[in-house]
């Protein structure tokens, strides 16, 4: 199958000389990923994992999820940042655009979130939702102790064990979680839990294709093998070095244009199928880059609805943004618009066209407007949405993300910021051991 491309004509002429002068750099940041000896080493996990996922982890993943399947009207997965939203990512973009509003069928339950905010009407609603319905757990996290997953979690499980029982509850709830050690290590083991592991050299935003993402796109009735193989294949194209490498042309035209004042990259779709999957996006590179006083600001809008929106502040606001467009070739389905007899509307042009004709003219349109408005523009093409495709984005993403965080002069596999709110957040609730932060920070209100 045809591999993702990626064009960077109409950005390369806002930023030429910087991307010709950055080869080395972006091999020299390649070579820190590939022999490992860059910052962050120890989380280079994801780096060979599609290739190196053993087809009986994927079996047995497989046979977990057919048996949630069988016995849930729902699904919750229960998890925060990398932990939910490489799941969510994948199986939004597979999915009906209302499959929410169809009710749960025998055999194909809804997959649901929690645990990724903590907000008390959610929380409520969701028990209300669950209330009388057969519904099973996935709990995502590597200690057990991450504030939001674990309230929900054991809110969750209360209600879980009310109504199905303690003993059947057992079989309804599988811990994604460390092999060793760690709180709900210790209450998977104690109350016989399945378990999966989250490996010890795969950060959370990289997790996507271990257990943390696999599992609850197998329950959603997503095809794991295709989203590997896909994922595989881009690896193998990613491999070596060139200026032919996909990650390698993206990191270096990222960074050229950076280098030349663009400090926000706006990540666009036409597709509202790719909404969360730009979620997703926004926290690898954001939490891979945003440190050390550096980095580019990732954004992310759904085209056309944003550009009735959005559209005015891009083609004329402030020019510091870039935009990186993801670009299907084919939708799954095919629907042409009618031709009406009075034509009130005025768009009796458009009779005959399909739909997606009148989007790719609109995505050529606003790509013309916006770089004749300053704004450079790269466009990732991919073949359809399936789980082949969206593997091969994935991987391409992660791997760009290291090479340009290397780039730029950063550690890509640490997030030291992520820590500021919550020592703050515990020293306001006194949580024990916090005593002298619950003394200091008090003394600033």
């Amino acid at each position: 199958m045809k591999s993702i491309e990626i064009n960077i004509q109409d950005a390369l002429s806002f930023a030429q000389n910087q991307f010709d002068s950055n080869k080395a750099q972006a091999e020299e940041a390649f070579g820190k990923l590939e022999n490992g000896s860059g910052e962050g080493n120890d989380f280079l996990g994801w780096l060979k994992l599609p290739s190196s996922v053993k087809p009986e982890l994927v079996e047995s993943i497989a046979k977990t999820a057919a048996r949630l399947r069988k016995n849930c009207e729902y699904v919750v997965c229960v998890g925060i940042g990398g932990s939910y939203l490489g799941a969510k990512a994948v199986i939004s973009a597979l999915s009906d655009s209302f499959a929410d509003f169809y009710a749960p069928t025998p055999g194909n339950p809804k997959v649901l979130y929690a645990g990724q905010n903590i907000g008390e009407e959610y929380t409520a609603e969701l028990e209300k939702l669950l209330d009388g319905k057969k519904f099973g757990i996935i709990v995502i996290s590597k200690s057990g102790t991450t504030t939001e997953p674990a309230i929900a979690f054991r809110i969750l499980k209360e209600l879980l064990e009310k109504q199905a029982g303690k003993e059947a509850a057992k079989d309804l709830i599988v811990a994604v979680t460390d092999e060793k050690k760690g709180a709900l290590r210790t209450l998977a083991t104690q109350e016989g839990y399945e378990t999966y592991v989250i490996p010890d050299n795969v950060g959370g935003r990289f997790s996507v294709l271990t257990p943390v993402g696999l599992l609850p796109i197998a329950c959603a009735g997503f095809d794991i093998a295709k989203l590997l193989e896909g994922a595989a294949e881009m690896e193998q194209t990613a491999k070596n070095p060139s200026e032919e490498n996909p990650c390698e042309v993206y990191a270096r035209m990222r960074n050229a244009l950076y280098q030349n004042g663009k400090k926000i990259e706006i990540l666009v779709n036409y597709n509202p199928k790719l909404h969360f999957f730009a979620e997703w996006w926004k926290q690898l590179y954001g939490e891979s880059e945003g440190k050390d006083g550096k980095g580019i600001f990732p954004a992310a809008v759904d085209f056309t609805t944003d550009l009735h929106s959005m559209g005015q502040w891009i083609q004329e606001g402030e020019r510091t943004i870039f935009e990186t467009v993801l670009s299907v070739k084919e939708p799954a389905i095919t629907r042409r618009i009618p031709e009406d007899a009075d034509n009130l509307d005025g768009i009796n042009y458009l009779a005959g066209k399909r739909i997606d004709e009148v989007n790719k003219m609109a995505e050529l349109g606003t790509k013309i407007a916006h770089v004749d408005g300053g704004v450079p523009n790269m466009r990732i093409d991919i073949d359809k949405l399936d789980e082949h495709s969206l593997g091969q984005l994935i991987y391409f993403f992660e791997k760009a993300c290291g090479i340009s965080g290397y780039m730029l002069g950063v550690n890509p596999f640490n997030q030291p910021g992520v820590e500021a709110y919550k020592k703050n957040m515990f020293a306001l609730l006194e949580k024990p051991g916090y005593e002298k932060e619950t003394e200091a920070i008090k003394a600033k209100l």
